[in-house]
């Protein structure tokens, strides 16, 4: 299971991202979670802002598809996307496969 992570500006854009993605059947689910505080440098300042995190659960061989698509929706100038491997439960990654169109 990989996790792809980003910052949105607001939940409508993170609930959009996260269809999307989930309706490509590129990721089994999204994990939005609001009133994440960043602080970052930006232009030539430290900036403080409020953003909601979006986690998507895929598999590997989805990972550059999903980034692709978050880079082409995503608002920002740059979105920061990272990703991870993660270790799961054998049903968990059962469902992933299973809800991604895997084998």
């Amino acid at each position: 299971m990989i996790h792809v992570t980003t910052t949105c500006p607001d939940m409508e854009i993170a609930q959009d991202l996260a269809s999307a993605v989930v309706q490509a059947r590129l990721a089994a689910c999204g994990t939005i979670v609001p009133g994440v505080k960043s602080v970052f440098h930006w232009q030539g300042r430290v900036e403080v802002e409020e953003e909601v995190s979006l986690t998507l659960k895929t598999r590997a061989d989805h990972v550059q598809t999903v980034v692709e698509m978050l880079q082409e929706r995503h608002p920002y100038d740059l979105p920061v996307i990272t990703w991870e491997e993660v270790t799961s439960t054998a049903d968990a990654e059962a469902w992933l496969r299973e809800e991604t169109g895997g084998d």
